[in-house]
């Protein structure tokens, strides 16, 4: 009882205390555990010997992806059938398993707290506590759902932090693509690159574009360009297609863009700046959608055509210009990296494979001008170190701007000594540069957000008081009560 005789030695004397990241509970220690806890235990006995009052109370993180992900392991082939309060029941035992054996290998190691009273995260009064916060953030309008795209991983099923990301190289196709754009002849306001390059009535003009993720194309809702931008009209034989074509890039890009498809010769018929193209409508390669061209601050040209394949769907920037011009959010992947009926012919083929059968499909038809494989960083899940993808779900997020959130973090992370001090501009940087933070996942095994969706409209009721008393609950019952409960007369 070394610990208890510590705590009545050093009663009243100036506080020391270790607030310790706490493990997962995901099966034996491994040596990079033990060394962590051996050296905060040094920490902890170093300040007590000192004549502090140094108490230490282990926890454990006991919700959350790492577990379930054990768990499902487990379940192979039933997981997709197992009912979701039988998976929580599984990783509960599992948590619960592990706790046990890791607490008496801690203390095994000679490591000292309070082992009879750790905290633990799946408590009762541990997840209404969490719900108390959420009930003041809620309050103070720092919580709102949106249709956005985040980094998903179709493997885990769910989606990642920006701290959950890891990044490696990959091999993916590098395609220039062109989109045919349409000509309203009957239409006095329409933008009509005919007279605006001075074309023969016969050319056949597009817009080319560059992506190393073909498997985004079915979601291109519009192409982007810079309005201060010189773009020019190339007339030039397709080498895919045999035939002579017109396309539309950036002029500065040209001798960069030919030379790599293959084009030696080529035509140059007019230049004008960016913002004439602004408004003037294509027609998807391979599916029946007509879309706009649009400005954009963002377009570089740094690589690719200066003509910027837009999917507000799959990725952030994209997302931004489908909100200021009023495009659609559309993201025709399900969770598991399958394309839904929304992505025409690929329909029901895995993202996976996707971008082979895009980029032969858009060769087959005429629509490829070149391909090649390029290497580059890529982010991928730090649990099963799968290529994540950018998707379009639903969500909770925070804002980091209300009230100054952002700022005030980056206060509070100025007001630490850090040590290394590379960890302090290492977190500045991630706070200062992040995006509204993500709250949701979609997996079994944490504490829900307590969210009443109406059946008929889907109209959304969560407030301070209904969240506060969904915390009562939990107090009594545990977070299992929002899967177990028939009906939500319990919680309101």
């Amino acid at each position: 009882n070394l610990y208890e005789e510590l705590r009545k030695q050093r009663e009243g004397e100036e506080k020391f205390i270790l607030h310790d990241g706490p493990p997962y509970p995901t099966g034996d220690l491994h040596i990079g555990t033990g060394l962590n806890k051996v050296l905060k235990d040094f920490f902890v006995r170093y300040h007590s010997m000192r004549g502090y009052d140094a108490p230490y109370v282990p926890g454990w993180d006991c919700h959350g992806l790492p577990i379930e992900v054990k768990v499902l392991e487990e379940l192979e082939d039933s997981r997709d059938s197992t009912p979701r309060t039988d998976i929580r029941h599984k990783c509960r035992a599992y948590a619960e398993r592990y706790l046990d054996v890791q607490k008496e290998q801690f203390r095994s190691l000679g490591v000292m707290g309070d082992w009879e009273n750790p905290y633990l995260t799946l408590n009762p009064e541990y997840e209404a506590s969490v719900l108390e916060v959420f009930a003041e953030m809620v309050a103070a309008g720092y919580v709102y759902r949106d249709l956005k795209p985040v980094h998903w991983c179709h493997n885990c099923q769910t989606v990642l932090a920006e701290a959950e990301l890891e990044y490696d190289e990959i091999s993916s196709p590098s395609i220039y693509v062109n989109f045919p754009v349409l000509r309203h002849a009957d239409d006095a306001a329409a933008v009509d690159p005919w007279k605006l390059f001075d074309l023969k009535d016969e050319d056949e003009v597009n817009l080319l574009i560059w992506t190393t993720t073909p498997w985004t194309l079915p979601a291109n809702l519009a192409v982007a360009v810079h309005p201060d931008f010189s773009y020019t009209a190339v007339r030039y034989e397709n080498p895919e297609k045999g035939q002579k074509v017109v396309s539309i890039l950036a002029e500065s890009l040209i001798d960069v863009v030919f030379p790599k498809c293959g084009v030696e010769d080529y035509e140059i018929l007019g230049t004008v700046k960016g913002n004439e193209l602004v408004g003037m409508e294509y027609r998807h390669a391979f599916l029946d959608r007509e879309s706009p061209v649009v400005p954009a601050p963002y377009v570089t040209l740094e690589e690719g055509t200066g003509c910027v394949h837009t999917a507000p769907g799959h990725g952030l920037e994209d997302y931004s210009t489908g909100l200021e011009h009023g495009l659609k959010i559309l993201s025709p992947v399900d969770g598991k990296g399958y394309f839904t009926e929304k992505a025409g012919p690929f329909s029901g083929q895995h993202i996976g494979t996707g971008d082979k059968e895009i980029v032969q499909h858009l060769k087959e038809i005429g629509s490829l001008v070149h391909d090649e494989p390029v290497n580059h960083s890529y982010p991928h899940c730090w649990r099963c170190h799968e290529p994540v993808i950018f998707r379009a779900t639903n969500q909770w997020f925070v804002r980091m701007d209300h009230e100054n959130l952002r700022s005030k973090v980056v206060n509070a992370v100025d007001d630490v000594n850090w040590v290394p001090e590379w960890g302090h501009q290492r977190m500045r940087h991630m706070v200062s540069d992040r995006p509204d933070w993500c709250l949701s996942r979609q997996k079994s095994w944490g504490v829900p957000i307590p969210a009443f969706y109406c059946e008929e409209c889907g109209e959304v009721l969560m407030n301070r008081e209904t969240v506060l008393r969904v915390a009562e609950v939990f107090k009594e019952k545990g977070s299992d009560s929002w899967f177990e409960e028939e009906g939500v007369d319990t919680f309101l």
